[in-house]
C-alpha cells in the first residue's frame, strides 16, 4: 500500500512537471485474476439470486398450500363454534307415580227398565183380583200383601247427583323425546373457544396480509 501511494504521488509530481508518465509495467497473470474473480463474483450472486428466488417461491406455496389453511381454518373454526349449539334429542324412560285425589261432581240421569226387590212384606190396597179357576170365578176389590223377596219390574227415570272425592294411585310410565337446544355462548366451554380465537387470530391476519405470488409481492395484487 505504501508503496503504490508513493507511485501515485511521484505520478502526480511528473504530470505537474511537465515530464512524461512511465508506462506501468504489464501485469498479465493480475488482470486475468481479476476478471476470473469479477466474473466468479457474477455468477455466485446469480446463484444466490436463484436460490432466494426459489426459498421465497417455496414460502408462497407453503404460505397458501399449508400454513394459511390451517391457520385460517383453525380460526374460523373456533369463531363458529362461539356460535355453534347443541342440538340433539334425549330420551327418557321412567316411571311416575301419582298419589293424588280427583273430585268427581256431576249429575248421573237414569232412564231404564229394571226389576227392584221388596225387602219386607208390602201392602197393596183396594187391588182388583180377577180369579178364574175351573169352577171357581173372582173378580172383585181385595187387599194384597206381597212378601218380602218379591220382584217387581219397574222403570226408573231420575237424576242422581254424584259428589265423590275419588283417590287415584298408579304408576305412569313415561317414554318421551326430550329436544335440547343449547348455545355453547351458554355454556362453560365459551370462555376457552374465546381465547383459542383470540391466540390464532392475529396469525391469519398476518398470514392474510403477506403476499401469495409474485405478483402480488410487486403489484400488490
Amino acid at each position: 500500500m505504501e508503496k503504490f501511494l508513493a507511485k501515485s504521488k511521484a505520478q502526480a509530481a511528473a504530470r505537474q512537471n511537465g515530464q512524461p508518465q512511465s508506462k506501468p509495467a504489464p501485469q498479465p497473470l493480475v488482470g486475468d485474476f481479476w476478471r476470473f474473480a469479477v466474473l466468479f463474483s457474477f455468477v455466485v450472486n446469480v446463484i444466490l439470486l436463484l436460490v432466494v428466488a426459489g426459498l421465497i417461491g417455496l414460502v408462497f406455496q407453503i404460505k397458501t398450500s399449508i400454513a394459511q389453511p390451517i391457520v385460517g381454518g383453525l380460526h374460523a373454526s373456533f369463531q363458529q363454534m362461539q356460535q355453534a349449539s347443541i342440538v340433539s334429542s334425549i330420551p327418557v324412560s321412567d316411571t311416575i307415580l301419582v298419589n293424588d285425589t280427583i273430585p268427581v261432581v256431576f249429575d248421573l240421569p237414569l232412564n231404564q227398565n229394571t226389576i227392584v226387590t221388596t225387602t219386607a212384606p208390602l201392602v197393596i190396597n183396594g187391588a182388583t183380583v180377577n180369579i178364574q179357576s175351573g169352577g171357581l170365578s173372582l173378580n172383585a176389590a181385595a187387599d194384597i200383601v206381597l212378601p218380602a223377596g218379591t220382584g217387581l219390574p219397574v222403570q226408573l227415570a231420575l237424576t242422581v247427583p254424584v259428589n265423590q272425592i275419588v283417590p287415584v294411585v298408579l304408576t305412569v310410565p313415561v317414554q318421551i323425546q326430550v329436544p335440547v337446544n343449547i348455545p355453547l355462548a351458554q355454556t362453560e366451554l365459551n370462555a376457552p373457544f374465546t381465547q383459542l380465537a383470540g391466540i390464532v387470530g392475529p396469525y391469519d391476519a398476518l398470514l392474510s396480509g403477506l403476499p401469495s405470488s409474485w405478483t402480488e409481492a410487486f403489484l400488490g395484487r
